[in-house]
C-alpha cells in the first residue's frame, strides 16, 4: 500500500445480530486504496459476517452502522472505477465523479448497488463453485464476460491460469480436478472480473503450502499491480503476515486489536499451546495397500495415473498422514481405501474380524462388510441444510437411539471436536447456514465420529479451523 493512500471504504460502528446473538458489534475500520487488510479470528469470530456485508450480500444488512465505499462514477454509462480525481471512463470515455456511496441505505432495485457489486469479486471458503461439465479454460471464459472478443479472451485466460498454476490443466473437465486446483481456478475466475475489491475468505486453507505461498504472491501481486483493495481473512498468522498491510484480529464478533500484522497474530496466538505427542503402542495391521493403481481415461491426456503403484500398511490405533501437493493423489487414494472407487490394477484390504475384504469387491458380502466400520470426512463436505445441527447428528444419519441418548451422544461428540458447552447450546437446535465454515465442518467432523467407526478417513479436515 502507497503511503498516504486515501481511503477508500470506511467501516463504521457496524453490528449484526443472529439469532438475538452479536457476530458483529461495534466494528470500525478504514480500507485504503491498494491496501491489503487481514483478519483473523478463531471459528466463529465474525470474519465472514464482515466479508460478506462488504460483498453487499442483504442477509448480512447490519443492523447498526453503515459501510461507506468511494468510487469515481459516470453519470453516463454507469461504470465505476478507483476513486481518482480526473479520471476518464473507461467505458465510453466521459467525466467521472468522485462519489462516497452508503451501499446499505440504497433501495434494493437501485442500479448503483448492482454496479457496485459487479466490481466486487468474492473468494468464499472451500467454495468449489464451477461450471463442472467445462473445461478449466472455459470456465475462465465465462467469467470473463462478452464484451471482450475471443482472441483476447484465449490470451487472458492462459495468463490467469498460469498465475496461479494451473497452466497444466488447461483442457481438463472442471469435476475432475483436485480440491486444491479447483480452488485455484475459482480464484482465477474472480481474477478475470477485474474487481476493485477483492474479499478472500480463506483462500488458501485447503492448499499444500507450496501451492499456497504461491496464492499470496499472487493475491499480493495483483493488489499492487491494479491498486485494487483486498481484505483476506485466516485462521493462520503466516498467512496474514505474508499478504496484509494492516490487519484486525477478531473474537466472539467483536475488534480486539488493528494494526501491524505481526503485532497483531503474536496477540492472537497468545495461549495457544503446543500438542504433547504421547507413545502408542500400536496393533496390527487394519489396512493393507499392495501395488494401488488407480488411473483415469482423458480425452486430452490419454491415461492420467491418479495413484500409481502405491503400497503400505496401517495398523490399529495408528494415525496415518498422506502428504503431497495440490493432485498428487491424496484423495483418491483415500476413496481407494473407503470403497468409493475401486483400483485399477493391485489390491487395497480392510481386516474385519479375522477376515480381509477385497475393498474392490461390490455388494453386501464384498467391501459393503467392511465399509459400516469406515467413517470418512470429505474434503467437499456438505450438511443437510434444512435441519437442526441435533438433526443432522441423528436422524438424518440414521442414529436409531431414544431421543434423550441421541441429544446425549450428540452434546457429547460436539464437546469432543471442540465447541464448548455454551456453544453447543447455541448451535444444537440451529440451522447450518447459521454457524461459520469451521464450525461446520467440526459438525461434519461430528457426523463422522458419532457412529464410532474403527476406521476414520479425514480428507482435508482441518483447512477452514483455527490453530
Amino acid at each position: 500500500m502507497a503511503e498516504g493512500a486515501e481511503a477508500f471504504i470506511v467501516i463504521n460502528n457496524v453490528s449484526k445480530k443472529f439469532g438475538g446473538n452479536y457476530v458483529l458489534r461495534d466494528i470500525s475500520a478504514t480500507i485504503h486504496l491498494g491496501e491489503i487488510l487481514g483478519l483473523i479470528g478463531r471459528s466463529g469470530a465474525g470474519k465472514s459476517v464482515l466479508i460478506n456485508m462488504l460483498r453487499g450480500t442483504e442477509e448480512y444488512r447490519p443492523d447498526a452502522g453503515s459501510v461507506i465505499y468511494r468510487f469515481n462514477t459516470c453519470n453516463t454509462c454507469g461504470h465505476l472505477d478507483l476513486p481518482f480525481p480526473g479520471r476518464k471512463c473507461g467505458k465510453c470515455g466521459k467525466d467521472m465523479e468522485v462519489q462516497e456511496i452508503d451501499f446499505w441505505a440504497l433501495d434494493k432495485d437501485d442500479p448503483l448497488r448492482g454496479a457496485i457489486h459487479r466490481r466486487i469479486a468474492i473468494m468464499l471458503q472451500r467454495t468449489f463453485a464451477l461450471f463442472g461439465d467445462m473445461s478449466v479454460i472455459e470456465n475462465i471464459f465465462e467469467a470473463l464476460g462478452p464484451d471482450m472478443d475471443d482472441h483476447k479472451k484465449i490470451d487472458r485466460s492462459l495468463e490467469l491460469l498460469n498465475m496461479v498454476n494451473l497452466q497444466h490443466r488447461v483442457t481438463h473437465i472442471a469435476r475432475d480436478l483436485s480440491g486444491g486446483e479447483k480452488q485455484r481456478c475459482v480464484l482465477a475466475r474472480q481474477l478475470a472480473r477485474d474487481p476493485l475489491l477483492f474479499l478472500a475468505d480463506e483462500p488458501t486453507g485447503t492448499l499444500d503450502p507450496q501451492t499456497a505461498d504461491m496464492v499470496h504472491e499472487t493475491l499480493v501481486k495483483a493488489v499492487r499491480e491494479s491498486g485494487m483493495a483486498m481484505v483476506v481473512t485466516s485462521h493462520w498468522p503466516k498467512a496474514i503476515n505474508m499478504m496484509a498491510d494492516r490487519a484486525i484480529w477478531l473474537e466472539s464478533g467483536e475488534m480486539m486489536k488493528i494494526g501491524p500484522p505481526e503485532e497483531v497474530t503474536k496477540e492472537f496466538m497468545v495461549g495457544f499451546e503446543p500438542n504433547i505427542e504421547k507413545e502408542v503402542d500400536v496393533g496390527q495391521p487394519l489396512i493393507r495397500i499392495e501395488n494401488a493403481k488407480r488411473y483415469f481415461y482423458s480425452y486430452a491426456r490419454g491415461v492420467v495415473k491418479a495413484v500409481d503403484g502405491v503400497t503400505f500398511d496401517v495398523n490399529e490405533k495408528e494415525i496415518i498422514g498422506l502428504v503431497g501437493l495440490s493432485g498428487a493423489g491424496k484423495t483418491t487414494l483415500s476413496r481407494l481405501i473407503a470403497g468409493l472407487n475401486v483400483v485399477s490394477d493391485g489390491k487395497v484390504s480392510v481386516r474385519v474380524g479375522d477376515d480381509w475384504v477385497d475393498m474392490s469387491v461390490p455388494g453386501p458380502e464384498g467391501r459393503g462388510r467392511a465399509t459400516q466400520y469406515i467413517g470418512i470426512l470429505h474434503q467437499e463436505f456438505t450438511l443437510y441444510p434444512f435441519d437442526t445441527i441435533l438433526q443432522n447428528l441423528t436422524v438424518c444419519i440414521g442414529i436409531n437411539l431414544p431421543a434423550e441418548l441421541a441429544k446425549m451422544k450428540a452434546i457429547q461428540t460436539l464437546l469432543a471436536v471442540g465447541f464448548t458447552r455454551t456453544q453447543v447450546d447455541r448451535i444444537l437446535y440451529a440451522y447450518p447456514d447459521t454457524l461459520s465454515v469451521g464450525e461446520k465442518q467440526r459438525v461434519a467432523l461430528a457426523q463422522v465420529l458419532i457412529r464410532e467407526p474403527r476406521l476414520v478417513i479425514l480428507d482435508e479436515p482441518t483447512g477452514t479451523m483455527d490453530p
